[in-house]
């Protein structure tokens, strides 16, 4: 079935609490792109952000974001009126992280010293529910609390997890590992909520996992066996890619790799419960970097770029195998964009999953460029710009004039007219039009595209640290879609 979709960051919601949750604005989000035709809502990583507020650098694979608790539908038991009105933060344009971080942290404490008996009885049925991963992620918050979420300067019972330190620091710490409990049972409870309420309405949840994981993490802590570890537990190698159309000096990621062949002693049984989970919060699920599971870039820790690594052997199809034992048909997008070679290639081929194609990457020259729609064949994900990239105004505009105008009479959109943003961009227009005519089974566009913002509504710049996760839409924003004219291109191409 021919679909269309939207990418929007849930942070990007409008909410009263300085970032988007998952409110009632949430909901009028779904029931908006619903009413235009659309029928995927695309979102970023929901786990906890870590480093820079990204959501691909999370302190935990499983733990959801608690910022994206909506604070307003706790019941007046747990957090008064008065109480919920002095923690609404103005900022409705930019994600205001400190402030954000500080206020619904104080409205969730002050919401567990309250909990009566019956919800401690719900909330130990969910920890039962998701002991794999919940008891060592409250259990590392609760520690992290004290000593910091650098656990590789923990003192060594605590670093080397002797047995009898961590029941110590469970019976010490009790009440903060209920917390963090606590804590997961409402973004679990309301986010399933959530993807219900958008699946009754024929929209599904289009989520994304990163492959890595932070080194702070209680991931790591826990499994130390299944990383690429010395035997100080730090790293060996890291993360990253090499130079590439991101990135000039390659991408650096510094997350610590996996050691499949010990993973492939437990028939990668953490992994494989991972992507199940994941199978489960969202109703498609891409997984970020797919290549790195056929081949992925070692850094050595000493290098201070990426441009110096080596490509090393992944899982391949060993892990699909584990997957499949548990999910027949797993619902997933492969983002296999950046360095490419035949390998991977035939790798994606091997396992039948979608690819992506961004309309960005079009413009090099080469007629046989695999991101020209006319090239596209129908098991593609195909996008104008993803969260990595400029919007597709904002792209444009910092292109040369020479390249500029190449690509404008591909569009065949006239020279004096596609500078113009807003409701009436004629170039985000266009480009829209071309993804979603094309014979590609999905095709998304990032709101920013939809409403024909510029670059300063960019979600993500690779390479830069600072000024990234932080666009929010208004009610305005929404008021600049052209809807009549998205519904039209919908129908017309059979989405």
């Amino acid at each position: 079935m021919r679909k269309a979709g939207v990418l929007l960051p849930v942070f990007s919601l409008m909410s009263e609490y300085g970032i988007g949750d998952f409110g009632a604005s949430s909901r009028y989000f779904i029931d908006f792109i619903r009413e235009i035709g659309y029928k995927i809502w695309q979102i970023l990583p929901i786990t906890t952000i870590g480093a820079g507020n990204s959501p691909y650098s999370g302190v935990s694979a499983f733990a959801g974001n608690y910022l994206f608790i909506d604070i307003s539908a706790l019941p007046e038991r747990l957090l008064t009126a008065s109480e919920k009105e002095s923690l609404k933060i103005n900022s409705p344009y930019r994600v205001d992280y400190q402030k954000v971080k500080f206020n619904k942290a104080k409205a969730l404490n002050l919401a567990f010293d309250r909990l009566d008996e019956e919800d401690f009885s719900k909330i130990a049925e969910f920890r039962a529910e998701n002991k794999f991963w919940l008891e060592d992620y409250a259990l590392f918050m609760a520690i992290a609390e004290i000593r910091g979420t650098d656990w590789i300067n923990w003192h060594d019972k605590l670093k080397f997890r002797d047995a009898e330190q961590l029941k110590k620091e469970k019976i010490s710490l009790k009440d903060r590992i209920d917390y963090y409990c606590f804590e997961q049972y409402l973004f679990y409870t309301q986010w399933y909520s959530l993807k219900e309420y958008a699946n009754k309405r024929g929209v599904e949840i289009f989520g994304d996992m990163p492959i890595y994981v932070s080194y702070n993490s209680p991931d790591v802590w826990a499994n130390t066996d299944i990383f690429a570890l010395d035997e100080n537990l730090s790293p060996k190698e890291v993360a990253g890619v090499p130079p590439d159309y991101f990135a000039e000096e390659g991408q650096l990621w510094n997350n610590p790799l996996y050691d499949w062949k010990k993973m492939a002693t437990t028939n990668y049984e953490w992994f494989v419960e991972r992507i199940v989970h994941s199978l489960k919060l969202y109703d498609i699920l891409r997984i970020d970097h797919f290549r790195g599971l056929r081949e992925y870039w070692a850094v050595p820790i000493t290098s201070p770029t990426a441009k110096v690594g080596e490509w090393k052997q992944g899982p391949a199809m060993e892990l699909w195998k584990e997957v499949y034992k548990r999910v027949q048909s797993p619902n997933i997008v492969a983002e296999d964009l950046g360095i490419i070679d035949d390998k991977v290639v035939e790798y994606l081929k091997e396992t039948g999953f979608p690819g992506m194609r961004v309309l960005q990457f079009a413009f090099d020259g080469d007629k046989g460029n695999i991101h020209l729609p006319y090239n596209y064949d129908k098991n593609t994900f195909a996008y104008t710009a993803t969260h990595d990239n400029n919007t597709s105004l904002g792209w444009l505009y910092e292109l040369s004039p020479e390249v500029r105008e190449g690509i404008l009479n591909y569009l065949d959109i006239a020279s004096n007219v596609w500078g113009i943003g807003g409701r009436e961009c004629v170039s985000t227009k266009t480009m829209a039009q071309e993804v979603l005519s094309s014979v590609a089974r999905v095709a998304i566009m990032p709101l920013q595209d939809l409403t024909g913002y510029g670059a300063d509504t960019r979600i993500n710049t690779p390479g830069e640290p600072d000024g990234n996760w932080e666009f929010r839409i208004t009610m305005a924003t929404l008021d600049d879609i052209d809807v009549g004219y998205y519904r039209y291109l919908i129908s017309k191409y059979n989405r």
